[in-house]
């Protein structure tokens, strides 16, 4: 067990805080004065770690805590002995389905090879053949044009959590039909929601990773949102994001290039968050894949 004085994990906990707070903090105003951002504010609002969770540092499980237990006592996940505080064998022990179920899923993910090329339809087909719109915001070419861009391309949408907001008249238009509970035998590296959902995984496995890891993920994860809702069919652009016009060969090109950009920048982070949960299962006795 790697032991912290309080000097030297206050000063990581407090780095942590400052690095998450050029995000945190500009949501929490917006928040305040009801103001809603179409694009930044996603990673708040779809995945379910509130603000004052994300700027909470972990040393993540096998560190301790040395005169911590005002701070972390009530932490759900800890034991205080001495003053001392860290992640509880028992609490580990409690979370091994979560772990084997995440462990499962980003090395299946890792032994694809990226594929390239989906163009963000993902989003187009969420408003296809309707008039209602996800992001109360205006569609860049309209409605018609926009379902003809959906119609005139192949579709080839693998990740479920997007899949599963397409209209009725887009779903059966995907060449693939990935489903809740076989996420595994269809997520790839190369897809944008997977690289997000690498922060989606990294706080499911709070507190028993450090959040050095989690923030990582999280920075992913802000700039893959920005390239998303640039390729989509929406109209940011006074809100200071350039359209990706996916329906040209030119927006065809400039996203695949920021598509492979983030493939490669996920893998690393995707192999930390298997190695965590290899060493976390063997600490719990479970043998690793």
């Amino acid at each position: 067990m790697e032991v912290l004085s309080r000097a030297d994990w206050q000063v990581r906990a407090a780095a942590h805080a400052a690095r998450v707070d050029v995000w945190v903090q500009p949501h929490l105003a917006r928040r305040r004065s009801g103001n809603r951002h179409p694009v930044h504010d996603f990673l708040f609002t779809y995945y379910w770690q509130r603000p004052a969770a994300l700027r909470r540092w972990h040393p993540g499980f096998g560190v301790v805590l040395s005169d911590a237990a005002a701070e972390y006592a009530d932490l759900k996940g800890y034991a205080v002995a001495e003053e001392r505080a860290s992640v509880s064998a028992a609490y580990l022990d409690s979370q091994r389905a979560l772990l084997e179920s995440i462990q499962r899923l980003l090395v299946a993910t890792a032994g694809r090879t990226p594929t390239l090329g989906c163009f963000g339809l993902h989003e187009w087909a969420m408003v296809h053949g309707t008039s209602d719109v996800r992001h109360d915001w205006p569609l860049r070419l309209g409605p018609s044009a926009t379902d003809e861009v959906v119609e005139s391309h192949r579709i080839a949408c693998s990740h479920f959590d997007a899949f599963r907001f397409f209209t009725d008249s887009a779903r059966p238009l995907n060449t693939l039909q990935p489903g809740r509970d076989d996420r595994a035998s269809y997520e790839q590296p190369g897809c944008l929601h997977a690289g997000m959902d690498l922060y989606k995984h990294a706080f499911r496995l709070t507190p028993l990773i450090p959040s050095e890891l989690v923030a990582d993920c999280f920075e992913l994860a802000w700039d893959i949102r920005e390239l998303d809702m640039r390729a989509s069919p929406y109209d940011f652009s006074d809100l200071g994001f350039e359209p990706v016009r996916i329906e040209t060969p030119e927006g065809k090109q400039a996203y695949v290039a920021a598509q492979r950009i983030f493939a490669q920048r996920g893998a690393p982070l995707r192999q930390r968050l298997i190695d965590a949960c290899d060493r976390l299962l063997a600490a719990a006795g479970l043998p690793v894949a």
